[in-house]
């Protein structure tokens, strides 16, 4: 059986060929582009695959997308509906975005690839997991996926045995780890969805003082990892950008400006959400050992 499974339309487009139930070639889109993050269709670099793998798309027997388009729009839709007024002016961006592409993409693939078989629609979080176990060197392991958002998810718990996976717990959107550490690194002026390793390479030059008015401000911790957030000081869920005024007030300064020169303040709010992130982190992995019994973990997201 050949497989062929794409993910595009968000960040990092990539293709990947499943041969036999052996992974035979990957790659992003970006690197026949030039076009870092290139989101579009993953058309080079599937035919890319495609050659390593010595097959053509008549032979290919499943596309496989990394995701369920529908799910998602339903909970982008209720999400600005919920947030009318506020929401309007990212309504009217994305909108159109979803109307005229990603909700057509059986007919985009079809069109764009030559392709007229069965696809298949994976949960987003299901995919990370597969991602991470599949390519583990485990028989079983637990699994923990953890990012800004899927369709509703934004992390999940489950394990793996044999080839079989099961998924038993998720977090659901608005409150995300992710999303969390992407408005610390949109705070500091850095790229979303890009730069949050910037703020991780900044943590260690700065001290960790901010940790416990993050804790008592922003995100409220749960023994078992989950958080929640206190989407007074956010705007993603609504807008355009990551955070509201309130959150410039609660540290005393303004967002800074990208590309400015990095002060000890910024140092030191790097350091702290590092800090308070790996906490929940640690959390949500002891709580997913107790709960599958397992001693190896996969982590992705």
């Amino acid at each position: 059986m050949n497989i062929l499974g794409l993910s595009c339309f968000y960040h990092d487009a990539a293709a990947a060929i499943v041969k036999d139930g052996r992974l035979t070639a990957a790659a992003q889109e970006e690197r026949f582009t030039g076009i870092k993050h290139d989101a579009d269709l993953p058309s080079q670099a599937a035919v890319f695959c495609l050659e390593k793998a010595k097959l053509s798309m008549d032979d290919i027997d499943y596309v496989v997308f990394y995701d369920k388009p529908f799910t998602k729009f339903d909970r982008i839709l209720a999400s600005y509906l919920k947030t009318v007024p506020l929401s309007y002016p990212v309504f009217r961006k994305a909108i159109p975005v979803w109307l005229r592409e990603k909700l057509w993409l059986p007919q985009i693939i079809g069109k764009k690839l030559g392709y007229s078989g069965k696809i298949l629609f994976l949960e987003h979080h299901l995919s990370h997991a597969a991602g991470a176990y599949y390519s583990s060197p485990f028989d079983r392991a637990a699994i923990l996926t953890v990012d800004g958002v899927g369709e509703w998810a934004t992390a999940s718990t489950g394990k793996g045995a044999g080839s079989k996976i099961e998924l038993s717990r998720v977090m659901n959107y608005p409150h995300s780890v992710g999303l969390l550490y992407s408005a610390f690194t949109y705070f500091l002026g850095f790229q979303v969805n890009s730069a949050e390793y910037k703020v991780m390479g900044l943590a260690p030059y700065g001290e960790p003082k901010y940790a416990d008015m993050i804790r008592d401000n922003i995100v409220r911790i749960f023994n078992d990892g989950s958080i929640h957030l206190n989407l007074k000081y956010f705007k993603y869920h609504y807008g355009l950008e990551m955070t509201e005024k309130k959150f410039e007030r609660l540290f005393g300064r303004p967002k800074r400006h990208p590309e400015s020169e990095l002060t000890d303040s910024d140092r030191d709010i790097a350091a702290s959400i590092q800090k308070v992130t790996e906490e929940i982190i640690f959390k949500m992995a002891d709580h997913t050992k107790k709960i599958t019994g397992e001693s190896r973990l996969c982590l992705s997201g």
